[in-house]
């Protein structure tokens, strides 16, 4: 099994007013097909940062970034975009669902926007609807569906096409106890089916549920040594 992220000295600044204040020091992080591994650091530590470089949704500085084989710092913006749909399934806090469309129209977007007719793009995400538990909630919108059941709509739209990565961002952040353990539980399972997932959190608890943690501290990474893993 080869990287399916690998990022070699990736630094990241701002400017605030006419200095550089830099955010992503020599980052060096690799994650391999099937990996499970949370990001874990406090506000301001540079771990969002480092999601939207992870996500191809910002661009480093310097250093070297490569997703599933693809050289992301030699790829315009327009290729990048591709890149977004394809390889990566994107688990927003938020849900960021379309109020306006049903449970099977919201999970069916990342294929939609490759190309596939409704009926088609429907009919792909079947499985994925059966597989998060939502059969029964295909014809609602997102306002009919609790908060558990908004980030399960938001999992089979990151799961549907079939991406390198399933990126998951503060994803217990908006859910009540139970909903988010049963998040995290869906979680294990998809990464006992074989999905390649990079959580990022702030919390230890959440962070624990994976398989392996890295820390972000003022924008450097330490690997987690001797944490317990949990089951």
């Amino acid at each position: 099994m080869g990287h399916v992220i690998e990022m070699r000295n990736i630094n990241k600044g701002y400017m605030l007013g006419e200095d550089k204040v830099p955010v992503l020091k020599d980052i060096c992080f690799s994650v391999d097909e099937g990996e499970y591994v949370a990001i874990l650091g406090p506000s301001g530590s540079g771990k969002t940062t480092l999601m939207n470089i992870i996500g191809c949704m910002d661009v480093m500085d310097s250093g070297e970034y490569y997703l599933n084989g693809r050289a992301i710092h030699e790829t315009d913006e327009e290729d990048l975009t591709e890149v977004r749909n394809e390889e990566i399934g994107f688990i927003f806090q938020n849900y960021q669902l379309i109020p306006t469309y049903n449970v099977v129209q919201n999970i069916a977007m990342p294929l939609l926007m490759r190309g596939m007719n409704h009926r088609e793009a429907e009919k792909a995400c079947v499985e994925t609807i059966k597989l998060l538990g939502l059969s029964h909630r295909t014809e609602h919108r997102p306002n009919e569906l609790s908060g558990g059941q908004k980030q399960r709509v938001s999992i089979a739209r990151a799961l549907v096409g079939q991406p390198a990565i399933l990126l998951a961002d503060e994803p217990t952040g908006a859910l009540d106890q139970q909903s988010g353990k049963e998040v995290l539980k869906l979680f294990k399972q998809l990464n006992d089916l074989g999905n390649t997932i990079v959580m990022i959190t702030h919390d230890l608890g959440v962070a624990k549920s994976a398989k392996r943690i890295v820390r972000i501290v003022d924008g450097r990474l330490s690997e987690e040594d001797g944490e317990p893993t949990m089951a």
